[in-house]
Formats: structure tokens, sequence, C-alpha cells
């Protein structure tokens, strides 16, 4: 079952977006779903995680700013961004993780989807 993405688009410095992720197939009692993101030539990067508990994960450039959380009765998961800055412009995926010892979005890639486009200007 794909991942498919959707929320993406454009949004002025300091406005916000909302991406969704149908993430059917990757959920259930024990997952780790979250986002990643690539900007232009550079190596993709984690952006955050949740599992089944609800535990989330955030790297440090979008604590406080972004918000992940899964609906599991609608098989969804979310991206809130807030406080937008152009350095968050960048291709957003997302995807389901390899659980390991702690959800992280720097686990193992099980799947991911097409990506969605998030466009910040100044």
């Amino acid at each position: 079952v794909p991942l498919v993405e959707s929320g993406g688009g454009s949004a002025q410095s300091g406005g916000s977006l909302r991406l969704s992720c149908s993430d059917s197939g990757y959920t259930g009692s024990r997952y780790c779903v979250g986002w990643f993101r690539k900007a232009g030539g550079n190596e993709p990067e984690g952006v955050a995680s949740i599992d089944a508990d609800g535990s989330t994960y955030y790297v440090d450039f979008v604590k406080g700013r972004f918000t992940i959380s899964q609906d599991d009765a609608k098989n969804t998961l979310y991206l809130q961004m807030n406080s937008l800055k152009p350095e968050d412009t960048a291709l957003y995926y997302c995807a389901a993780f390899d659980l390991g010892r702690r959800c992280t979005p720097y686990n193992k890639l099980i799947a991911r989807g097409q990506g969605t486009v998030v466009s910040v200007s100044s």
C-alpha cells in the first residue's frame, strides 16, 4: 500500500502549512512513521516521527514550530508546520521507519511516499 502525501504548497515566511499522509498498511499496534525532507542537492534530513504509543521525536530545527500527529481511525499522518522559514523549503516525504529501540526519523527507512513540495518565500 503506497504512502500518499498531500498538503504541500507555498507559504510566506512566518506562515503555516499542514501536510497529510495516507499511511494505512504501516500502522497497527507497533509502528514508527514520520517525515523527512530533501532540499536541492542536500542530503535528506529527518524532520519528525511518531510511534503507536504517541511518542514523538523532533529534530532540533523544527522543535516548537512543527507538530506531528497520527489519526489511527483515518489512517492519516499529519505534519502541522507553523512559523515557516525559507530554509524549510524542500520536498517533504512521508515515511515508515523501522521501529528499532526508539522511533526516530533517522531509523532505517521501510517505505516512503512520492513527496510533496513545500516552498517558503521571505
